[in-house]
């Protein structure tokens, strides 16, 4: 290689009867492809250019080494350069970032350090990844705010806190942190922070944390952060960064004011940013290859972009979402690896698995909580004018009478004909297993007649002869075909106004909290009382509710049976407190 001053010298062809694979990016879908390249073809010359100084990481990770949880930063140093030649027999280049891409002469253009040189391929795969979005905050530059997305990152996080608990023992008080953005990383971090002995404030913009999740279910995660000592902000953003006045007594150094859009200020040693990514396409756009409306890279369901030489994965290529059919990036590294491996099998003329449709299943800890997503929310339902009933479910994660039950709050929404559109779920035990059989079932194109006949393994300690997906499946099933007529806790200015609200807790239940004017009879007295039921309803509908909504089903096809019009409300009391807080 020489300088850029001269003429930029072009790297000689792939030697003959090998075809040279060149890959621009590294981690999951870069590595991907270029493993499973050679694992198809040995003589190929495979050469992977990463800019950065690390070629393959676990980024899911970088949280888990920021809390100390995993112990040894190399344990997050899946491979490196030479270990790849060595195992695979790759050409791994760090530090030589791609700078343009000539797609007629079939080569690109590479910064290495001040040099440059030109490199010609057969077969380009573009994996360039996401950059963090860049919130319009001023003082985003300051040395106090920190962003969590790669190696130098975590490693320049570690320093910082590190530096603070030192600075702890002398003045006797816990270092701040604000952390902008309650996403998924977001929630990681906070968790990260507060275990290493921070006061954290969580800002996010949205009305409720981990916006993906549906509304019903955030109130959780919000008092597990509660609980914790988290001090969260929703509905407000974050304006400005700024050095905190030096009148003003500060325990550290380098503390600054995180001002937000309410007028309010919090003080803060350390700022985390992340608010979301978006696609690394400025080289496909420099190349004039096709990109979406949403700035990522058009590929076909073998990764080819607009160009027969070149592929693209990973977080910077357009995936069509299962549900809705919308065409976005979905920057999970599960369908990154699976992107890679495809590319690779077209690349080298192997039999390809096009890319499938992709439901964006994920999951996160909250301290003690699980939550996990899959398919589509209510919020993308609405959005995209897709007709659909939600159920509402919180049963055991295993047999009530085994000692040690948890709780597992799961929503769920099928299609008229009780297809499963999306599902979540959140608790201490056993979420992550029903989300993956939920997934499963999506991609399967599962209904609510296919959940209630799934056979799951079943013991006391792992679960339960009705497991709460088959319990999904019966209320789907009950609510779909009339047999269980539902109200949702949306509804509750309606049903306050326009029906009779039918409380069937206890009456201890109902001394400890209820709804206005509501009438409580006890399930077990429903038969006995029915006249007062009728007395009270005045012909109006009866909106039948309890705490999680099976004696209200109950209840509910008494009163069916007796010629009334009810309705049970979906999750019961449980749901109805979590979308009406102030209840």
């Amino acid at each position: 290689m020489t300088t850029t001053t001269g003429p930029i010298p072009v790297e000689p062809t792939a030697p003959e009867g090998g075809m040279r694979i060149v890959i621009v990016g590294g981690v999951a879908g870069g590595m991907s492809a270029a493993a499973r390249a050679r694992r198809l073809d040995e003589h190929a010359e495979i050469i992977v250019l990463e800019q950065g100084a690390y070629v393959s990481f676990a980024n899911c990770g970088l949280p888990y080494h920021l809390s100390g949880e995993i112990a040894q930063r190399d344990a997050l140093l899946l491979h490196t350069p030479e270990s790849l030649a060595a195992s695979l027999n790759l050409d791994v280049r760090t530090g030589h970032r791609v700078t343009g891409i000539d797609r007629h002469g079939q080569k690109v253009t590479i910064a290495a350090g001040e040099d440059s040189y030109a490199l010609p391929y057969d077969a380009l795969v573009l994996s360039p990844g996401a950059v963090g979005v860049r919130p319009p905050i001023e003082g985003l530059d300051h040395p106090a705010v920190h962003t969590l997305r790669t190696i130098p990152d975590v490693d320049a996080l570690r320093e910082r806190v590190d530096e603070l608990l030192d600075m702890r023992v002398e003045t006797g008080q816990a270092p701040r942190a604000v952390v902008i953005g309650a996403g998924f990383i977001g929630l990681e971090a906070v968790e990260a922070l507060t275990s290493r002995g921070l006061q954290v404030h969580l800002v996010e913009l949205a009305d409720h944390v981990l916006p993906p999740m549906d509304a019903e279910l955030a109130p959780l995660l919000a008092a597990e952060l509660a609980a914790h000592g988290v001090d969260l902000r929703l509905g407000v953003s974050a304006q400005a960064v700024t050095p905190l006045d030096e009148s003003v007594e500060s325990s550290t150094t380098g503390a600054v004011t995180v001002t937000l859009s309410d007028g309010a200020t919090l003080a803060a040693d350390l700022v985390i940013v992340n608010v979301g990514v978006r696609p690394a396409s400025a080289l496909a756009l420099d190349a004039e290859l096709d990109l979406g409306p949403t700035g990522a890279i058009r590929v076909d369901a073998d990764q080819h972009t607009s160009d027969p030489h070149i592929w693209a994965v990973g977080d910077a290529v357009e995936v069509t979402q299962a549900i809705t059919g919308s065409r976005m990036p979905v920057p999970l590294a599960g369908p990154a690896n699976r992107q890679g491996r495809r590319a690779a099998d077209s690349i080298c003329g192997h039999h390809t698995t096009p890319q499938a449709a992709v439901l964006g299943t994920a999951i996160v800890r909250v301290f003690g909580l699980t939550a996990a997503t899959t398919g589509a929310n209510q919020a993308t339902l609405r959005r995209s004018g897709i007709e659909h009933e939600v159920m509402h479910i919180h049963p055991g994660d295993h047999a009530g009478y085994y000692p040690g039950s948890e709780d597992v709050h799961l929503v769920a929404s099928f299609a008229p004909n009780g297809t499963l559109l999306g599902a979540q779920g959140v608790g201490r035990a056993g979420v992550d297993k029903r989300i993956d059989i939920l997934a499963t079932a999506i991609r399967a194109g599962m209904t609510a007649d296919d959940l209630a006949e799934l056979e799951l393994a079943y013991a006391p300690p792992y679960g339960s002869a009705k497991d709460p997906v088959n319990m999904l499946g019966f209320v789907a099933q009950n609510v779909l075909d009339g047999t269980m007529p539902q109200w949702q806790a949306d509804d509750l200015d309606e049903a306050m106004a326009t029906t009779l609200v039918l409380d069937v807790r206890s009456r201890t239940e109902f001394a400890e909290g209820h709804l206005d004017d509501a009438l409580n009879i006890p399930h077990l007295e429903i038969r006995q009382r029915l006249d007062e039921v009728r007395a009270a309803a005045k012909g109006r509908k009866v909106s039948v509710l309890c705490a999680r909504g099976v004696r209200a089903y109950l209840a509910t096809r008494v009163l069916l049976g007796e010629g009334f019009d009810a309705r049970n409300l979906s999750g019961g009391w449980l749901t109805l407190q979590a979308v009406h807080p102030n209840l």
